[in-house]
């Protein structure tokens, strides 16, 4: 069985119009981290991966997303 990427794309291509909505073409990309949850005959894993390499830089663009879930509902995140 291959991985199935679409809903991956999904997400991320909401998140890129929401972006653009919310902040124009003013604006650049900065640092990005991807978290999965992958379910198969071994159970659930995570898996994750970050465009920043600095621990000190990466946990807090993760401390900031989780106040962000925990204070928010996920529509409102992009």
């Amino acid at each position: 069985m291959t991985l199935d990427a679409t809903k991956i794309g999904h997400v991320v291509a909401a998140q890129m119009e929401a972006l653009e909505m919310r902040f124009g073409n003013d604006c650049e990309i900065g640092d990005v981290c991807t978290i999965v949850e992958v379910i198969g005959p071994h159970g659930s894993e995570v898996a994750m991966r970050s465009s920043e390499m600095r621990p000190h830089a990466l946990i807090g663009l993760i401390r900031i997303a989780e106040q962000m879930a925990l204070s928010t509902p996920a529509e409102d995140e992009e």
